[in-house]
């Protein structure tokens, strides 16, 4: 009888498969017990007959090929070959995971996108990674998975699902230029973040840190997010046995930082702008949201109105100086000329290099950023630059203490009283305020401003550049807040000096009619600008071969 029934199946599902269509799962439960299990599984809308060939000849053929789960999933096939597991398949490792060491068997395989299925994925892992899996069911991530928090990261979320390469792959997903996307999945979802109490601006803060930002332009050995917090052993900071706990960072930094918070305690390292910052940062930052827009404010306003005065009376008739065919006083003499391009191409250097690593996704970063994996172009380049204008601010002090002469004629730009009234007098004759405008010393206001404008930026410059070219030190000796201090104190002062060189120096010595196309004192050392002339400055003006040359700035 039995035999009866099973040869009424076979005749029918050989007639089903002449007539080009599947045999109904029902035909292959009458002699197979799967059906309950396939009916579970994700496959029940799935006929047997699109998996199992020669399933129409009965008895069913030996040695019948295996099916293969890529005939219907391409894509997870081809991700699979590429994994570390498929290329261990494919070189005859029999230890080496396949579909069904995941999924289970075809008939039973679970829903991947289900809760249930997601739940088990790190036990999965822990069949043959039984060390990574007893870090992670420890770590915020795996507690988290136990109590039954479907959103908490699992294996998969980090390493992929089928493409699982290796870390030192640069494609693979926790490959360190990779590490910061992967976590900001999670720790960058602000929906996320508000669920589980994180703080949300942990990508932002990162990003704006040397560390992102050196990431970003290419390096290969920056600190990443695993660096710090661990890879599968990720615990919470106040947690003693976290890698960020106040107790471990020197020796979490110190891998990279040597001897980094042994005197005192480093602090926190993500910090949001305006927000949980220490109150000195505040301040600093407060300051030069001010500072900034205040200083170029009033020097757009004096220029502009200087640059209106001149171009009305110019209109009304007054004649126009041809600047650049007249040769005025001696303003600057070989050494300080020599000084001056020092000092202008290392700034412009220092200049496009820092805003190089400060915006490197930008098209014009990109040239300094070619080799950043390797040679750390942008880094070297840049801190040649600060070496020449450091070297420009020892020749200037030396020769202010070694010349007499020159030392004499440098006392000019020694501030006075007389600035303070001349500067608003002229300020207030710029913008319509007076009639007249007050007779200027050859050293005026306007150049002793931008020469102590120098000074003091070079001495800002200098040091919290120096500060942090050598942060191993920075970070043995001080407190971390005083070098993100100092971070700060170096990008708002560039910024405000590259303003101030645009904003006041270009206009005095290119836009300022008066000189226009050029005072090229920088270049000759004759200014074509019509000063007063001083007895004492007349005497300097006019040296003789074997005299020391006298200079002054412009």
């Amino acid at each position: 009888m039995v035999s009866t029934i099973r040869l009424a199946i076979l005749v029918l599902a050989g007639a089903a498969a002449l007539a080009g269509q599947n045999v109904a799962n029902e035909v292959c439960a009458g002699c197979h017990d799967q059906a309950p299990k396939v009916a579970a599984s994700t496959h029940a809308k799935v006929a047997c007959s699109q998996c199992h060939l020669k399933h129409e000849e009965y008895p069913h053929p030996a040695k019948v090929v295996k099916p293969k789960c890529a005939s219907c999933h391409a894509q997870a096939g081809d991700d699979y070959a590429l994994s570390v597991h498929g290329v261990q398949a494919a070189k005859g490792n029999a230890a080496a995971p396949e579909c069904a060491t995941c999924h289970q068997s075809a008939h039973e395989v679970l829903n991947p996108k289900s809760s249930d299925f997601r739940m088990t994925v790190p036990d999965t892992c822990g069949m043959c990674h039984d060390q990574v899996s007893a870090q992670y069911k420890v770590s915020v991530h795996g507690t988290a998975v136990a109590k039954g928090e479907t959103n908490s990261a699992v294996c998969t979320d980090c390493h992929g699902e089928h493409k699982i390469l290796a870390k030192g792959n640069e494609a693979s997903s926790v490959h360190g230029s990779h590490l910061r996307d992967t976590c900001g999945q999670c720790h960058g979802n602000v929906t996320l973040a508000r669920r589980f109490g994180m703080p949300s601006d942990r990508m932002v803060t990162f990003d704006q840190s040397f560390h992102g930002l050196a990431l970003k332009s290419g390096s290969q050995t920056v600190a990443n997010c695993a660096s710090c917090h661990g890879i599968h052993n990720i615990l919470p900071s106040k947690d003693q046995r976290s890698m960020v706990s106040v107790k471990n960072l020197p020796a979490t930094c110190g891998r990279c930082h040597p001897g980094a918070g042994t005197r005192f305690v480093l602090g926190p390292v993500h910090q949001a702008e305006g927000r949980n910052e220490p109150p000195g940062m505040a301040m600093v930052r407060g300051f030069y949201m001010f500072a900034i827009p205040f200083t170029i404010g009033l020097m757009l306003v004096h220029n502009g109105g200087d640059l209106v005065r001149k171009l009305i009376r110019y209109y009304h008739g007054a004649p126009i100086r041809h600047a650049a065919a007249e040769r005025g006083e001696v303003r600057m003499y070989g050494f300080e000329r020599l000084s001056h391009a020092m000092l202008a191409i290392s700034f412009i250097i220092l200049a496009f290099t820092g805003l190089a690593l400060k915006y490197p996704d930008q098209w014009w970063a990109r040239p300094f950023l070619l080799w950043e994996s390797d040679l750390q172009l942008r880094r070297y380049i840049h801190r040649i630059a600060a070496v020449v204008m450091m070297v420009v601010t020892v020749m200037h002090a030396v020769a202010l203490v070694a010349s007499r002469r020159l030392r004499e004629h440098w006392y000019e730009m020694l501030p006075k009283m007389r600035d303070l009234t001349d500067g608003l007098f002229t300020f207030a004759f710029n913008v319509g305020l007076r009639k007249t405008k007050p007779e200027l010393p050859s050293h005026s206001y306007m150049e002793k401003l931008e020469y102590w404008a120098v000074v003091w930026g070079s001495i800002v410059m200098i040091v919290t550049g120096m500060l942090l070219w050598f942060n191993n030190w920075s970070l043995q000796f001080l407190p971390k807040f005083v070098l993100d201090i100092a971070t700060a104190v170096h990008w708002y002062e560039a910024v405000l000096a590259s303003l101030a060189i645009v904003v006041w120096h270009f206009y005095s010595v290119i836009f300022d009619p008066e000189v226009y196309p050029m005072d090229f004192a920088w270049f000759t050392g004759h200014s074509s600008r019509k000063r007063p002339t001083h007895h004492k400055e007349a005497k300097a003006a006019k040296p003789t071969d074997a005299e020391e040359p006298v200079a002054t700035v412009e």
